[in-house]
C-alpha cells in the first residue's frame, strides 16, 4: 500500500481559510483519493466556514463523483463516524458553542445531503452505495466498538443526543441538523412496495430499532416536547451553515440541487434546507412530530422459518395471515402507547410499577398543543395514534371538560372536507368514532353550550350544544361525500358516529333536528331513484347477457348499501325518541313537521319494525294537536308549546325496545398497508 494521502492545507493556524483552500478540501471529499479516519483531513473539514458559492453544474458533479468514489474512499461511513464522535464531545462539554458542536453541525449538515443523493440514485435493494463496511483494523478505529455496524453505531449516537440533551437557544441548530438527517437515513423506505417485505433492507431505520429501551424512551418523550413546546431560533441568531448575510453557502446549493434531481418515482426532501435561518423558525417542532410519525408507523416484516433470538427486544408477536407474515412489534410504537401522564400516573397509584422506563409528560400540555395544531395534517395523525393505541391518554381526553379544544378545530376541518385529502378526513372521522365508543363523551357534548360558531356560514348558530354542531357537521360530511366524493367507508364512519350518540341526545338544536330528518329524505329519495332504475332495467331487453348481469349486480350492490344507510338513520331517530324523546321536543317537532317522508317505507320489510315506533310517537303527538282547541292558525312556538307539555307526560307506552347500535372501531388487518405511505407522504408534502 502507498503513503496516505496528504491534507489539503488551509493557510495559518487560526487564519480564515481562503475559497481556493477551502474549495480543495471538498475536491478531496468527494474525490477518489482515501483519508484514513484519523487523518486532520477530517478535523479541518468539519470546521470550514461552508461558505462557498458553486453553480448547479459543479453540485452535480461533486454528487457523482462522492457516490462513485466512495466505493473505494469509505468517505460516507468515516464522516458518520465523526459525526457521532462529535457528538459524543458535545454531550459532555459545557459550552454549546465549542470547535465539537460546529463540527457536529457541518457532519450531519455534509452527510444529509451525500446520503440523499446516493439514497436517491442507488440501484441495489441492499444499499450497497453506502458502503459502511468500514475496515475496523484501520488506525484511528480503536475506540470503535468492534461488535457492531456503522449504522447502529451512527443511530444510537443521534438519538442519544436527540434524546438526552435538551434543545436551547444554543443547541437548537443542531437539533434541526440531527432531525432533517434522520428523515434522510429513515428515506429508504420510499423505495419500497406498498407493504412491508421479508426481503426489505432498511439499514438505519432497522438499527434504530434495535436500539436500548432506555434511549427509545427518551427519544420518543423529546420528540414529543419538541411538538408541545415548539422551540424556535433565535431571531439574531447565527447558523453556522449560513453566511452572516443570510445568503446559502456551498451546501445549500448541493442540497438544493440534489433534492431537484431524482431519478426514483418519488420526490423527496425539497425542504430539507430552509434558505434563510428565519425560515426554519417552526421547523423544529415540525420536523420532530415528521420524524415520530415516520418511526412508530414502521413495520419490519420477517418470514416465519426466519431464526430470531427469542431474547431479542425487537421481536414481535403481531401475526397475519398474508403469506404468513410477521412483524416486529415497534418499540418507538409501544414506547408512544404506553406514555404516561406526568402530573397523575395511575399505575403508580394503583402500584403497578412499569417495567423499564417509560415516556412520561404532561398530557394537559399534549392536548392543548394538539388543539393548537390540529390544522396540520401530522398533528391529526398524531391524535389518532394517541387515541387510538394509548388508553391512558384517550381516558385522559374522555374527561376534559373542554372537548371543544379538540372537536372544534375537528369539526371545522370537516366543514371545509371539500380542501382537505380523503386520508385526512378518514382520519377526523375515526378520532371521532374511537371518542364516540364512549357514553360519557356522548353525554358530555351535550352539555357544553358554544356561544357562537364563526366558521359556519350557512346560518348563525348562537348558543348551540357541541353535540348539536357535531350532528349538523356529520350530516353534512355525508351530503358532501354522496355529491362528490360516494365512498361508503365514509358515510359508515359517520353514522357509525351518530348512532353512537343518539341514546345520550340532549336537546338537540332545531336546526341539527330539521338536518337529521332531512338525511332521512334524502337517502329515501335516493334509494327511491335507485329502486325505480333497477326495476326498469329488469324490464328492458339487453342483447349482451352479461352486460346485463353485472349491471343488475352493480345496481342490487348499491341499493343494498343504500337500504342499510336508511335502516341506520332510522335507528338513530328511533333511538333518540326512545331513549331521550322527553328531552328532545325539537326532535319531535322535526318528525312531526316531515312525518310524510316515512310514509312510503311503512310497510318495508327493512323498515316496518323501525317506523312502528316512529308512528306510535306520530300518533301520540298527532292526537295531542288534534285535542287542542285552538283560535287562529297553528305557528311553530305554539306547536312546540304542546310538544313540550306532552314531553313530560309521555311514558313511552307501546315503544318496542331495540338492541342499541354501538359501532366501534378497529384497524384493518394490514394497517401498514395505509399508514407507512401516509407518514411518508406528510413528509413530502413539506416540500
Amino acid at each position: 500500500m502507498g503513503a496516505a494521502p496528504s491534507t489539503p492545507r488551509l493557510g495559518a493556524a487560526g487564519a480564515p481559510p481562503s475559497p481556493g483552500a477551502a474549495e480543495q478540501m471538498f475536491a478531496a471529499l468527494v474525490g477518489d483519493k482515501a483519508y484514513p479516519i484519523s487523518s486532520e483531513f477530517w478535523k479541518q473539514l468539519l470546521e470550514l466556514p461552508l461558505t462557498l458559492q458553486w453553480p448547479r453544474d459543479r453540485v452535480l458533479q461533486a454528487c457523482h463523483a462522492f457516490a462513485q468514489n466512495n466505493y473505494q474512499t469509505k468517505h460516507l461511513a468515516k464522516i458518520l463516524i465523526h459525526l457521532v464522535w462529535c457528538l459524543q464531545e458535545c454531550t459532555s462539554t459545557t459550552s454549546a458553542a465549542s470547535v465539537a458542536y460546529r463540527r457536529a453541525i457541518n457532519a450531519a449538515y455534509i452527510s444529509s445531503i451525500f446520503l440523499k443523493f446516493i439514497i436517491e440514485n442507488a440501484k441495489t435493494d441492499n444499499w450497497q452505495e453506502l458502503c459502511l463496511d468500514i475496515d475496523k483494523s484501520e488506525k484511528g478505529m480503536e475506540k470503535f466498538p468492534a461488535e457492531i455496524t456503522v449504522e447502529y453505531f451512527l443511530m444510537r449516537g443521534v438519538l442519544n443526543y436527540i434524546g438526552s440533551v435538551d434543545v436551547s437557544l444554543e443547541s437548537c441548530y443542531l437539533h434541526h441538523e440531527l432531525l432533517n438527517l434522520m428523515l434522510v437515513l429513515m428515506s429508504t423506505q420510499l423505495c419500497s412496495g406498498p407493504s412491508p417485505e421479508p426481503k426489505d433492507v432498511h439499514p438505519f431505520i432497522d438499527a434504530a430499532m434495535l436500539q436500548d429501551s432506555s434511549i427509545i424512551v427518551s427519544v420518543v418523550r423529546k420528540l414529543l416536547l419538541n411538538f408541545v413546546t415548539r422551540p424556535k431560533f433565535p431571531q439574531n441568531g447565527s447558523h453556522p451553515v449560513f453566511y452572516d448575510d443570510g445568503r446559502p453557502g456551498v451546501l445549500q446549493r448541493v442540497g438544493s440541487a440534489a433534492a431537484n434531481f431524482v431519478l426514483l418515482p418519488y420526490y423527496t426532501f425539497n425542504y430539507l434546507v430552509s434558505s434563510t435561518p428565519e425560515g426554519a423558525t417552526s421547523q423544529l417542532a415540525d420536523n420532530s412530530l415528521l420524524v415520530l410519525l415516520v418511526m412508530i408507523h414502521f413495520r419490519k416484516c420477517i418470514s416465519t422459518n426466519e431464526s430470531i433470538p427469542s431474547n431479542s427486544t425487537y421481536m414481535g408477536s403481531d401475526t397475519n395471515d398474508k403469506e404468513a407474515q410477521v412483524f416486529h412489534e415497534n418499540p418507538y410504537c409501544k414506547a408512544l402507547n404506553n406514555a404516561k401522564d406526568i402530573q397523575y400516573d395511575r399505575a403508580d397509584v394503583e402500584g403497578n410499577a412499569q417495567d423499564g422506563p417509560v415516556v412520561r409528560l404532561s398530557f394537559a400540555s399534549l392536548f392543548d398543543s394538539l388543539g393548537r395544531c390540529l390544522n396540520d395534517e401530522s398533528s391529526v395523525l398524531l391524535l389518532y395514534s394517541l387515541v387510538h393505541g394509548n388508553c391512558d391518554f384517550q381516558e385522559y381526553v374522555l374527561v376534559r371538560t373542554d372537548l371543544d379544544t379538540l372537536l372544534m378545530p375537528i369539526l371545522e376541518m370537516l366543514y371545509n372536507a371539500s380542501r382537505k385529502t380523503s386520508n385526512q378526513i378518514y382520519m377526523l372521522l375515526i378520532i371521532l368514532l374511537i371518542l364516540s365508543q364512549d357514553s360519557t363523551f356522548n353525554a358530555s357534548v351535550h352539555k357544553l353550550v358554544l356561544p357562537a360558531v364563526p366558521w359556519y356560514h350557512e346560518r348563525l348558530m348562537h348558543q348551540t350544544s357541541l353535540g348539536s354542531l357535531m350532528v349538523v357537521i356529520l350530516i353534512r360530511t355525508i351530503k358532501y361525500n354522496l355529491s362528490k366524493l360516494r365512498d361508503v367507508y365514509l358515510h359508515t364512519n359517520c353514522l357509525a358516529i351518530l348512532a353512537n350518540m343518539a341514546p345520550h341526545v340532549h336537546r338537540l338544536s332545531a336546526y341539527a333536528s330539521q338536518r337529521l330528518v332531512s338525511l332521512f329524505d334524502m337517502l329515501s329519495r335516493k334509494y327511491a331513484k335507485l329502486a325505480e332504475l333497477k326495476n326498469d332495467k329488469s324490464h328492458k331487453v339487453i342483447s349482451d347477457q352479461m352486460e346485463a348481469d353485472n349491471i343488475a349486480d352493480d345496481m342490487s350492490t348499491e341499493l343494498h348499501i343504500y337500504t342499510d344507510f336508511l335502516r341506520i338513520v332510522l335507528e338513530i331517530i328511533n333511538a333518540i325518541l326512545t331513549y331521550a324523546l322527553p328531552r328532545n321536543p325539537e326532535v319531535v317537532y322535526a318528525v312531526l313537521h316531515r312525518q310524510e317522508v316515512f310514509e312510503p317505507f311503512k310497510n318495508h320489510p327493512r323498515f316496518n319494525e323501525l317506523l312502528e315506533n316512529i308512528y306510535t310517537v306520530l300518533d301520540f303527538f298527532n292526537s295531542r294537536m288534534d285535542m287542542q282547541r285552538l283560535d287562529g292558525e297553528w305557528s311553530v312556538d305554539k306547536v312546540l308549546e304542546v310538544i313540550n307539555k306532552n314531553c313530560r307526560s309521555w311514558r313511552g307506552e307501546g315503544m318496542k325496545m331495540f338492541t342499541q347500535l354501538r359501532f366501534t372501531y378497529e384497524q384493518e388487518s394490514h394497517p401498514e398497508e395505509f399508514f407507512i405511505p401516509y407518514a411518508w407522504r406528510l413528509v413530502l408534502s413539506r416540500g
